[in-house]
C-alpha cells in the first residue's frame, strides 16, 4: 500500500518477471542482444539513483524481487508475466520453476502466469492442459515475436492460435496478456503489430486481452481497436518510465488512453526488473497532466487508484481491504469519451 496526502492506494504490479540472462544461460549471441536491449531501456529511462550495475541486472533472484516489490516498492500483489525465449536461452529467459515456487510460497502476494506458443501444435495443447493444472493458471503471457525454429513470429488470428484460445476458455484461463510494444533486439518489430488483437477480441468476447505496453509505438492503432472492444485492456509497462524522462509524452499516452478506453481498463506495471516499482508509483501519484495540454482531462485520485491496482485486482479476484476499495465499475464503456467528461467542461 502507498499513502500520500491522506489517500491510500492498493498496488498491483501487473507485469513482473524473474529472469536469468547470465552468460552460462545464453544459447547464442541473441541472448546477449536481448538482455543488452533491456539494460539500455533500464539505463536510459531510469533516474540515475535507480540504475543497477550490468552484472546484477543479468539475474535478480526471488529474495531481491520480494525486497524490491513488497518491502521497498509499496506493492500489495504482483503478477508474473514470463517470456520463454527458448531459442536464445538454454533454460529459457523467464524462470518458470523459481517464479512458480515463489508464487506458491506467497499466494497472497504473487500470481504466476505462464505462456504458450501455437507453433507447438498438438503437443503444446497437451502441455497447456498440464500447465493449467500445475500452476492453477488464471492468465497467460504471449510473445508473438518469439522465434521458433525458422519462424520469427506468429499472429493471434492464426487457426492454431484459435485452438489455444478455445482451450484457455475451456480451462478457465480468462486473462490473455500480449506483448504488443517496442521491439527488443533481435526480435522483429512487425511481429508485435496490434492489428490481430481486433480479430480475436471480437471472436472471444469472454476473454480479457491485456495489451502490454499499450501497443507502443502503435498507440493510435491500439486506441482505435480498444475503444470498440470492451474486453481489450491497456498495460502500462514500458510507458511508465517516460513519466521521468519525457513527462509530456507520458501525459499524452495516458491522456489518449483515458479518452479512448477510460480508467477501468488501464493497469499499472513496473515491468520489473527492467524498472523497480517504488519510484514509478511515487511519480504517478504526484503526476498531473500539464495545463497547456488542455484537450486531456486532469487525472483524479479515483482514476489513479483504479490504474494502480484496483483494475487488476478485479480481473484476478485479488482481495482488496474494504477501506481501499472503490464501488465496482459498471460494464466498460466503448467509444471515445466526449467533452462532457473533461474536468470543468
Amino acid at each position: 500500500m502507498y499513502q500520500k496526502d491522506g489517500n491510500s492506494y492498493f498496488i498491483v504490479d501487473a507485469h513482473v518477471a524473474l529472469w536469468d540472462a547470465r552468460p552460462e544461460n545464453q544459447r547464442n549471441i541473441h541472448g546477449k542482444q536481448f538482455i543488452d536491449c533491456f539494460y539500455d531501456y533500464h539505463r536510459n529511462l531510469s533516474p540515475e539513483s535507480e540504475v543497477w550495475g550490468y552484472e546484477e541486472y543479468l539475474y535478480q533472484g526471488g529474495d531481491r524481487l520480494m525486497q524490491d516489490l513488497f518491502v521497498d516498492g509499496y506493492v500489495d500483489h504482483a503478477i508474473f508475466q514470463p517470456a520463454a525465449l527458448n531459442e536464445f536461452y538454454y533454460k529459457g529467459f523467464g524462470q518458470t520453476d523459481e517464479a512458480a515456487e515463489l508464487a506458491a510460497k506467497h499466494p497472497d502476494k504473487l500470481t504466476y502466469n505462464h505462456n504458450w506458443d501455437p507453433r507447438n501444435g498438438e503437443a503444446g495443447l497437451d502441455q497447456l492442459r498440464l500447465d493449467a493444472q500445475r500452476f492453477g493458471l488464471k492468465g497467460v503471457k504471449l510473445y508473438t515475436a518469439e522465434w521458433h525454429g525458422d519462424s520469427r513470429g506468429w499472429r493471434l488470428d492464426d487457426p492454431w492460435a484459435y485452438r489455444y484460445f478455445e482451450l484457455c476458455r475451456e480451462l478457465g484461463i480468462r486473462n490473455i496478456h500480449i506483448h504488443k510494444g517496442p521491439t527488443i533486439r533481435p526480435l522483429d518489430r512487425d511481429a508485435f503489430d496490434v492489428a490481430d488483437v481486433d480479430h480475436v477480441a471480437s471472436d472471444f468476447t469472454d476473454l480479457n486481452f491485456i495489451v502490454e505496453h499499450c501497443g507502443l509505438p502503435r498507440l493510435e492503432d491500439f486506441c482505435w481497436i480498444a475503444t470498440q472492444e470492451p474486453n481489450v485492456h491497456a498495460g502500462l509497462a514500458v510507458a511508465m518510465p517516460f513519466i521521468h524522462t519525457r513527462p509530456r509524452y507520458f501525459a499524452q499516452i495516458l491522456g489518449e488512453l483515458l479518452y479512448w478506453i477510460g480508467e477501468d481498463r488501464i493497469q499499472f506495471a513496473s515491468d520489473y526488473a527492467i524498472w523497480t516499482p517504488r519510484w514509478l508509483i511515487e511519480a504517478f501519484v504526484d503526476f498531473q497532466i500539464p495545463e497547456d495540454l488542455g484537450e486531456y482531462a486532469q487525472i483524479t485520485v479515483e482514476q489513479k487508484k483504479k490504474i494502480l491496482g484496483l483494475n487488476a485486482a478485479k480481473m484476478y479476484d485479488i482481495d482488496v481491504p474494504a477501506e481501499l476499495a472503490l464501488p465496482s465499475a459498471n460494464q466498460p464503456a466503448v467509444g471515445p469519451r466526449g467533452a462532457d467528461d473533461l474536468v470543468g467542461a
